[in-house]
């Protein structure tokens, strides 16, 4: 009986050790398949992306151009938050920006409106000096008749940056307060490249 039991310990260890065998040979080939890759396909990309800095806050001018409203929803209007690169050198811009609306004093939410952000824009974006990439604030507006609230102006952290820059918000486009909405109608894109 003694000798069963050692047998089925022995068989029990084997069957172990070979799925974990197994498990590390089916892990193996998809990291090394995942640095093959970065190697091969995607080494020039990223050393490319990352040799261009960021854009920092003092390289940049920031202004907000005419709301033009969507066809395809009434009610809401896209904003473009334009960046100029107004230093002497070429920088990165991508990704996508912070952006706090400032007005009066909501009883319910405060003055300030904190846009969440859609990531939807360009992976990376090289800005050369006096050109410029912008982003597009979608803004809901109130129903007739509903509450209004009216920013006087926007705060922008570029990406990467920690330092904000300020524009005035257009004259008469109201904004929908849904700071609590899972999905509000108000909201920054990701930065697209400006054409040439």
């Amino acid at each position: 009986m003694k000798r069963i039991l050692t047998g089925i310990g022995a068989a029990a260890g084997m069957a172990a050790l070979t799925a974990c065998g197994a498990a590390g040979a089916a892990t193996q080939p998809s990291s090394g398949a995942a640095g093959a890759a970065g190697t091969a396909g995607g080494a020039v990309a990223p050393a490319a992306s990352t040799a261009t800095p960021r854009c920092t806050t003092a390289d940049l001018a920031v202004s907000l151009g005419k709301p033009a409203g969507k066809t395809d929803a009434p009610g809401q209007f896209d904003v473009p938050l334009t960046y100029r690169n107004t230093s002497d050198h070429t920088c990165g811009l991508y990704g996508v920006p912070g952006v706090d609306l400032l007005g009066p004093d909501d009883a319910t939410f405060g003055p300030v409106y904190h846009l969440p952000r859609e990531d939807n824009g360009v992976k990376y974006n090289e800005v050369p000096a006096g050109t410029t990439a912008s982003a597009t604030i979608t803004v809901l507006t109130p129903s007739e008749g509903g509450a209004s609230w009216t920013p006087t102006s926007l705060k922008t952290i570029p990406p990467g940056q920690t330092q904000p820059l300020t524009a005035d918000w257009p004259a008469g486009l109201p904004v929908l307060r849904q700071d609590a909405a899972t999905h509000p109608g108000t909201y920054v894109n990701g930065i697209l490249a400006d054409p040439a």
